[in-house]
């Protein structure tokens, strides 16, 4: 690269790059769009522009690596960057679309979106930049080895070198070693890649590629792991390491990928990290605000846990340093100078003297804002942050035109220009700047009552063609007169926007003043959707491809709108920016401001994707949602589009939605010509205004979490598939969590009642043939376990109770007899394991369908999950499975005579087949559900 490509290309990359933060002050590492409309009470006033001060006070940097939403060391990253002053950056290679969910109905990749929000809800709280690999969650993970044939090593480590390179930090640490510590296949990539890194990102021959595109190597020079508490000092067992991933022993010890060694025994902490350290400006330690953040990954953690005030220490053991380093440090950063003046050393062995002076001089500025801090009056060190940005931007031009290698003007101008945006956000916080950019009602409320009506609510999606106004409000808090040079509102993405100032965009404010603009805003017709920028055909494919490359490495597509704000205060320039917001009341929240989307004018989505159809049926019921977005009524006609000489009743639906935010679902009656052994597909159609819509979506997450859009082609996939059921049955449901069941016996013409608390406590259970306990249901449903002796009265009565996967919470002996999970259970994650019919003659498995090994072919992710240790003998194990190394697990499909009743305990995973249209699930869990009609059972 010359020179001057690395002169024009270094600001445009860091600008670029720094996207994947989403953060706000003080925890950007650059001027960007805050997306959410109120910051964190950490993050507000005195507090944050301390913790601002801390940062321009440090070049300290580091990165941590890790493999799932919520496997971060959240305290660490907090007390890193709070109260050390570092910039943070988290890598996160997986998005958790394998794992459950506890909050509601997502799985799969809508599940991913579900936690790559609540992640970066907890990021706000850990300050760090986040990014993203193209790796996908495929589940549960016993191997090191099978986490890298799946993702393909160098398809993950790509994301990882890159943002090294992107972030350059000083060190990087991971909460996983890279072994069977980790007890998951993932974290052990995690471990293994953070290794790695460390000598590959400094590599030019390793992805050269990035190189072309205008990154520059990068060599960290320290590398820590967290320290496995099974190899903690006094920890480690005679018989070697329990890998909790395999049940298995293997020798105590890690593998060193740096320098290639085994380093057995117990591991030595480095260094301790004081993650208890008390923020008082803040009222809490960093342990305490991280695990607030942790708190909202509430889809694994069901909500937060906040520990009580005390200290508390993460051990962290290096594995390896470019720098000379002691046994022990108190810190990552021993031996590294981490003062301003420090960056100097990026031009080590060249002429650098101006560099040095300049950066002592902004040391002094930084140090007499501190001095001078004061959280009553912040105003006060203003002046001497406006001269710190002015002279940060002095000194990146200054290195620019210098004589300085390539390499550090490009390393150089990284660090100045992270300096600048921390200088900015000081600035915008000690003037007390702030923006508010909301869209705007059509009509703004007039009369003598107006001024007490506040924000009002506005439409949730915008649409391409639309027109509506965006009104920008900037607010100056603090004394000092500040000038407002402009406020614009900015489209993102490639379509051109029409935007057109209503008025005034510039004005003084003198202190106390607030302004506002208006913008008349049109949406073009080829606006793209607000859609993850990633997809994969199927959920086989354990990685994503990039439906838009631009943005690889970021957690979520920057939203269409933002509107940025320009302001002068001494001869300097500050801007600061908010991501355009919808504005809706909710009862409870109260009013809910959200990231303004875009999406199409009409939604239209199957209620299930996939189902099966006995091949002695001679109709079968598709449901198609239709949604509108039109701002106004919409009429339209809906249709199948159907395998050759199938037809449906109706055949064409005309639909009539009268407002924004409107759906309807139509169920069509498909009468196919002929089923076979074989997978069919229908789409669903809508045509509106010459449009064809064959996709839509639907709104992720629950409330309290930003929601997000996953986009489905319209289509249904019917397999054709021999299921046979008992006819007639009453079938109560006791939901869990996460769980599409009820709607997948919809299939086999079970219509199903779900229990109420009511239900459970006091009504005729008898009435019901079979009562089926849906996944997690133990953990979620306090009633269910305060009237499970009910539920064991009803089996003694000669009912039929079903319970499917539960987690370590069912560990209590609710079933008839005793049984054993442990807080560890085992899981069979390889859905191709064979499987062994231990009783083919067993009534459950031989009526109204013959069970064979069969039935267990085309399943997806695993075989399941939380399977029983052992049980008492009354129970009878039905069928085994295990994965290669593992011993045989009988303990996932038992049975159990109560009474004149019959109790099954299922940890295989129908609730993850039934909803893709496997087959065999569907005839395993038929057979189930007969139970109450089985002649055998019966004699």
């Amino acid at each position: 690269m010359s020179l001057a490509a690395a002169g024009i290309l270094v600001p445009a990359l860091f600008s670029f790059f720094a996207q994947p933060s989403l953060a706000e002050a003080p925890c950007e590492a650059a001027v960007d769009a805050r997306q959410d409309a109120v910051a964190i009470p950490e993050d507000r006033g005195a507090a944050a522009l301390w913790q601002v001060l801390q940062k321009l006070h440090t070049r300290a940097s580091m990165m941590m690596i890790t493999a799932h939403p919520d496997d971060e060391d959240g305290g660490v990253l907090a007390y890193e960057s709070r109260t050390e002053g570092a910039r943070v950056a988290l890598m996160t290679l997986n998005r958790g679309e394998g794992g459950a969910n506890v909050m509601s109905s997502d799985l799969w990749d809508p599940l991913g979106l579900v936690r790559t929000e609540e992640l970066l809800q907890a990021d706000r709280y850990y300050c760090v930049q986040q990014f993203f690999s193209v790796a996908a969650d495929y589940g549960f993970s016993k191997t090191l080895d099978e986490a890298l044939q799946k993702w393909g090593h160098d398809r993950i480590f790509y994301d990882v070198v890159r943002a090294v390179r992107i972030t350059r930090p000083l060190v990087i640490t991971s909460v996983f070693v890279g072994g069977p510590s980790d007890g998951h296949g993932n974290h052990a990539a995690a471990g293994r890649f953070a290794q790695e890194v460390f000598r590959a990102a400094g590599d030019p021959n390793v992805f050269p590629d990035q190189i072309k595109e205008g990154l520059q190597p990068w060599n960290p020079l320290k590398e820590y792991a967290r320290v496995p508490f099974s190899l903690e000092q006094g920890n480690v067992s005679p018989k070697g390491l329990y890998d909790y991933a395999t049940h298995h022993w293997a020798p105590a010890g890690v593998q060193n990928y740096i320098t290639g060694r085994f380093e057995p025994g117990a591991v030595s902490a480095t260094v301790n990290v004081p993650e208890g350290t008390y923020n008082s400006l803040i009222g809490l330690d960093d342990r305490q605000i991280a695990r607030t953040g942790l708190g909202f990954q509430k889809s694994q953690n069901g909500g937060p846990e906040v520990p009580l005030d005390g200290p508390e220490e993460s051990a962290y053991h290096r594995f390896a340093s470019r720098i000379p380093a002691g046994d022990k440090e108190k810190s990552f950063f021993d031996g590294i100078d981490i003062s301003l003046s420090g960056i100097a050393d990026l031009a080590a062995g060249e002429n650098h003297t101006f560099l040095t002076q300049g950066l002592e001089r902004l040391n002094g500025i930084v140090e007499g804002a501190i001095t001078n801090y004061s959280a009553s009056e912040p105003g006060r060190i203003a002046g001497a942050l406006a001269d710190g940005l002015k002279a940060t931007t002095g000194l990146i031009a200054e290195v620019s035109g210098s004589s300085l290698s390539e390499r550090a003007k490009y390393d150089v101008v990284h660090e100045l220009k992270v300096k600048q945006a921390q200088f900015n956000d000081a600035l915008v916080l000690s003037l007390g700047i702030t923006v508010a950019a909301n869209i705007a009602p059509a009509h703004e409320p007039s009369g003598p009552f107006a001024r007490f009506m506040g924000i009002q609510p506005s439409f949730q999606m915008a649409i391409p063609g639309q027109d509506f106004r965006v009104k920008v409000h900037v607010a100056e808090t603090g004394a000092t007169p500040v000038r407002i040079d402009e406020v614009a509102v900015h489209a993102v993405g490639k379509s051109a926007w029409s935007i057109q100032p209503g008025g005034s965009t510039s004005a003084q404010l003198h202190g106390g003043d607030t302004f506002d603009a208006s913008f008349g805003v049109h949406v073009p017709d080829d606006a793209a959707y607000t859609r993850p920028y990633f997809e994969r055909p199927d959920m086989e494919q354990p990685y994503y491809d990039l439906r838009d490359a631009q943005y690889r490495g970021m957690p979520l597509a920057p939203y269409p709108l933002e509107a940025w704000v320009t302001a002068s205060y001494q001869g300097v320039q500050i801007r600061l920016a908010e991501t355009v917001q919808t504005v809706q009341r909710q009862v409870g929240p109260g009013l809910v401001f959200q990231p303004m989307p875009i999406g199409p004018a009409i939604s239209v989505s199957l209620l299930q994707s996939a189902g099966v159809v006995p091949p002695e049926k001679t109709s079968f019921p598709v449901s198609v949602r239709i949604h509108s977005n039109v701002k106004g009524s919409a009429q339209g006609s809906l249709h199948l589009e159907m395998p050759p000489a199938w037809r449906s009743e109706p055949a064409t639906y005309n639909f009539s939605l009268a407002q924004d935010g409107e759906e309807q679902v139509v169920t069509f009656q498909v009468f196919p010509e002929h089923i076979a052994d074989q997978a069919y597909q229908l789409t669903a159609v809508a045509e509106y205004q010459n449009h064809q819509y064959k996709e839509g979506y639907t709104e992720t997450g629950y409330q309290g979490l930003r929601p997000y859009f996953y986009y489905q082609a319209s289509t249904y996939r019917a397999v054709g598939a021999d299921v046979k059921i008992a006819p007639g049955l009453s079938v109560g449901y006791i939901e869990g969590s996460g769980d599409d069941v009820p709607q997948s016996l919809e299939d086999l013409d079970v219509h199903v009642h779900f229990l109420t608390q009511q239900d459970l406590a006091g009504s005729d259970l008898s009435k019901y043939n079979v009562i089926l306990v849906g996944v997690r249901a133990y953990a979620v449903r306090d009633d269910l376990r305060t009237y499970n002796g009910r539920l064991l009265d009803y089996v003694k009565n000669g009912g039929v109770v079903i319970v499917q996967y539960q987690t370590p919470e069912f560990d209590h002996n609710f079933g008839p007899y005793p049984y054993t999970m442990t807080s560890d259970p085992e899981e069979v994650t390889d859905e191709n394991s064979p499987v062994a019919i231990l009783d083919p003659s067993s009534p459950v498995l031989s009526w109204p369908n013959r069970i064979t090994e069969k039935d267990f072919q085309g399943w997806i992710e695993e075989r399941g999950s939380k399977f029983m240790q052992s049980w008492d003998s009354h129970y009878q194990p039905l069928i085994e499975t295990h994965d290669p190394g593992q011993d045989p697990q009988k303990g996932g499909f038992l049975v159990a005579h109560y009474g004149r009743g019959m109790y099954v305990y299922t940890a295989y995973a129908f609730y993850r087949e039934l909803p893709l249209g496997v087959p065999g699930a569907f005839r395993i869990f038929a057979n189930l559900v007969s139970l109450p009609d089985n002649p055998e059972r019966k004699q």
